[in-house]
């Protein structure tokens, strides 16, 4: 006997049903410290942050996760069910632009993300003395990470640095440097990089001293080398007197 097919009709009740059913299973809303949505939190190096998901609309108990970008954190039993809890001690630089995210295990397309904004200031590091050849090429490397990124003017002699064409100025976000090309007795002085941003400044000095040229061939070398032909062209001559005196 020939099985009939079930009508168009039923088959998109029952994709009614399922859709509902689903609605009604992923109803739940996750919140963290009071935000619905994805939010950003600005704090600093040092501090102490607490974040606390909680699980609304639920008729049962709701399993929860964290995680720190894309690695799970690991909770304690008792810290998973319709709230769980985590804290950031102390906060680091490298927690900047970090999302932390509670995630619902049963359905983990309900979420909610903290974006950490770590805001601090440029550390350029200690001053520099640097010897160099006249004539050589040189780079002042100022490494100044801040977040916001800060803006950074070179100065000369306490001066601001008036741009030539031997001089060549590059910058990252965490990287500025000075370039200058086949350098120049007058290129001597204290270079000072200075970052600047809303969280605060900071300066490194570069004291560049420029020696002079070195001779293709050194002069210890060369004077060493006529020595040593004086020596022999001595010896020889002396030799050759031995000689006539014995005839």
């Amino acid at each position: 006997m020939a099985q009939r097919s079930r009508p168009a009709g039923s088959r998109r009740v029952q994709v009614l049903v399922l859709c509902f059913l689903v609605h009604v299973a992923t109803g739940v809303e996750l919140s963290v410290n009071n935000h619905n949505d994805d939010f950003t939190l600005i704090t600093s190096p040092g501090s102490l942050i607490s974040l606390s998901c909680l699980a609304q609309n639920s008729s049962q108990a709701e399993e929860l996760l964290w995680y720190r970008g894309d690695n799970r954190v690991d909770l304690k039993d008792g810290n998973k069910e319709n709230i769980s809890n985590i804290c950031i001690s102390p906060v680091s630089e490298s927690d900047n632009g970090v999302a932390f995210t509670c995630r619902l295990v049963r359905d983990r397309a309900v979420q909610v993300s903290v974006l950490l904004d770590v805001r601090f200031p440029p550390s350029t590091g200690e001053d520099e003395s640097i010897q160099i050849e006249e004539g050589k090429d040189v780079n002042l490397i100022c490494n100044a990470k801040s977040n916001p990124q800060g803006q950074t003017t070179w100065y000369k002699n306490n001066a601001i640095l008036t741009l030539q064409e031997h001089y060549q100025v590059h910058q990252t976000s965490e990287v500025f440097q000075l370039s200058i090309t086949k350098v120049q007795e007058s290129d001597n002085g204290t270079y000072t990089c200075e970052v600047k941003s809303s969280c605060g400044d900071s300066s490194k000095n570069f004291h560049l001293i420029v020696e002079d040229k070195k001779p293709a061939f050194p002069m210890e070398a060369i004077i060493a080398a006529a020595v040593v032909v004086a020596l022999t062209v001595l010896f020889g001559i002396v030799a050759q007197r031995e000689k006539i005196f014995k005839v």
